[in-house]
């Protein structure tokens, strides 16, 4: 059994300068918080939150830091994106665990989009971008090949969020998505809430409400190396799903119908495994989603917290457990990273050097009647706890 060392206060992280004022907003000052220049970074540390003071779309962007004595983040409201992630490794050495990028406009530029975004309207993937809803069909923006996709080109993580920082530990982010954007119906409101809790959890509370019936499935698409951005691939980081079915699905990753039983299949993650031991095996849902892209349902009922994934840096101990309200979590392994983008450190992100848990309701949940439905209704509100929650293992 695995002997777990939570982490203490670190000296080493003291350099970092206070945290920013509450109740600050977008148009006022941005966070001061980091000390590195616009270069590449070579120990671990928040980006300059000048280089994150932008304009975008009309909207001015900035870089918030929310810190509590043992983590530190930053998130910057273009897309509301996680850009840094500071917490101890098992000898209390600082390391960042999110990748992502010194500059707002490096973001702007990369080769994929996603990286640590808020993803909206609807995370995941819509069929040929199409779905009826009330006896309407509706044609979404397709950015996936024919498919939609994580809300499409002009999607949530695309756009500049009103900003209010509540105090050292929490930052609100909101943005309204007007009627017919991206081709969904209906004015949605959506507040999301980043918070560090007191046992080194990071906290995203997500609500939204509508004027019309729509689809609602929101996400965060932080991608995550636990030994360290940079640190080379995930494939040994030890993985823990609790899901006993995933989705199988078309050469497109649109789901086939009904959830399979992972018993048997290279997708079984009951028991903690190395991401890499099983990936190269001859199976049709490894080729089509070049490894794992994929569904995972998980051990759950009703609508209370559970515990969805746990993963262990195998370098740094650095352990992450995923709690969510969701019903379901894609595990993708980073099977499409190619190297052509150049994260904080100054080293590109090369094929599966990092992987993403995104807590969710299942992929194409419009055009399956079966699946739990993700229509929000006016008068009703959406609400989505995650919280991916850290400590160490020796």
């Amino acid at each position: 059994m695995q002997k777990l060392v939570f982490p203490i206060a670190l000296a080493a992280m003291l350099y970092m300068s206070g945290c920013q004022s509450s109740n600050k907003t977008t148009e006022e000052t941005a966070a001061t918080d980091s000390t590195q220049t616009s270069t590449a970074m070579t120990t671990a540390q928040l980006p300059d939150a000048k280089n994150f003071e932008s304009d975008i779309d009309g909207k001015k962007t900035a870089l918030y830091v929310l810190k509590n004595k043992d983590i530190q983040v930053a998130i910057t409201n273009y897309g509301g994106r996680i850009v840094g992630l500071l917490v101890p490794d098992k000898n209390g050495k600082p390391t960042d665990v999110v990748i992502g990028f010194n500059k707002v406009g490096d973001y702007q530029n990369a080769a994929e989009v996603f990286y640590g975004p808020i993803i909206g309207r609807f995370g995941n993937r819509i069929a040929k971008g199409h779905f009826t809803l009330d006896g309407k069909e509706y044609t979404l923006a397709t950015n996936n090949g024919a498919n939609h996709l994580h809300g499409g080109p002009g999607g949530f993580h695309a756009r500049v969020w009103d900003a209010k920082q509540i105090d050292d530990k929490t930052l609100e982010l909101s943005y309204v998505s007007k009627d017919g954007e991206e081709g969904y119906p209906g004015n949605l409101t959506v507040k999301v809430v980043y918070s560090l809790t007191d046992d080194n959890g990071l906290k995203i509370d997500y609500t939204a409400t509508t004027d019309k019936n729509t689809p609602v499935n929101l996400t965060n698409h932080a991608f995550f190396n636990l030994n360290g951005e940079g640190s080379g691939t995930i494939n040994n980081h030890q993985l823990t799903l609790f899901a006993d079915r995933y989705s199988p699905v078309d050469s497109t990753l649109i789901p086939l119908g009904e959830p399979a039983p992972v018993a048997g299949t290279p997708f079984d993650f009951r028991k903690s495994t190395a991401i890499g031991a099983r990936i190269g095996e001859q199976n049709e849902q490894l080729k089509f989603g070049g490894g794992y892209d994929h569904n995972f349902v998980l051990n759950k009922t009703g609508n209370g917290m559970t515990k969805a994934a746990e993963v262990i840096g195998d370098q740094s101990g650095i352990k992450m457990d995923v709690m969510t309200t969701e019903p379901a979590i894609q595990f993708y392994g980073g099977n499409f990273m190619t190297g052509k983008d150049t994260g904080k450190y100054g080293k590109p992100f090369n094929y599966r050097e990092a992987l993403c848990l995104e807590t969710q309701h299942y992929p194409d949940s419009p055009n399956k009647p079966s699946y739990p439905t993700t229509i929000l209704k006016p008068g009703q509100t959406y609400r989505q706890t995650s919280v991916y929650l850290f400590s160490t293992v020796k």
